[in-house]
């Protein structure tokens, strides 16, 4: 009498079993990945549309105790007045959490931008 129950070796199991891969030590010198420059002017850049949000917030609120989930709409370029002039653009900036991390990183700005963003108004405590 022949069973039509089938049983596998248990070692079939084992060679179906993805290998998983080779481990790279990360920690030795030769492994890491080199750091990548830090380009200042796209750093700069970043800086300047949040600057102009705050204070656009700040002249049409009169503080800057922004609500962290915040979003100020600042319109770039064009020529202000809805004309045909150059095309603008509407870019949404999560003010709130930008003036935060201002303020808890107040340690580490540069004495410039701690003074621009004081002349709009910057509460830092």
């Amino acid at each position: 009498m022949t069973s039509t129950f089938h049983q596998e070796h248990p070692d079939a199991a084992l060679a179906r079993t993805p290998v998983p891969p080779k481990l790279v030590d990360i920690t030795h010198p030769w492994n890491r990945a080199p750091p990548k420059p830090i380009d200042k002017r796209r750093r700069y850049c970043s800086i300047e549309p949040n600057y102009e949000a705050a204070r656009q917030f700040y002249v049409r609120e009169g503080h800057l105790r922004v609500p962290r989930k915040h979003i100020e709409r600042l319109v770039i370029g064009g020529d202000g007045d809805g004309g045909t002039g150059e095309a603008q653009e509407v870019r949404e900036l999560r003010l709130g959490a930008w003036i935060g991390n201002q303020r808890s990183r107040a340690a580490t700005l540069t004495p410039e931008r701690m003074e621009k963003l004081s002349a709009i108004g910057m509460r830092w405590s």
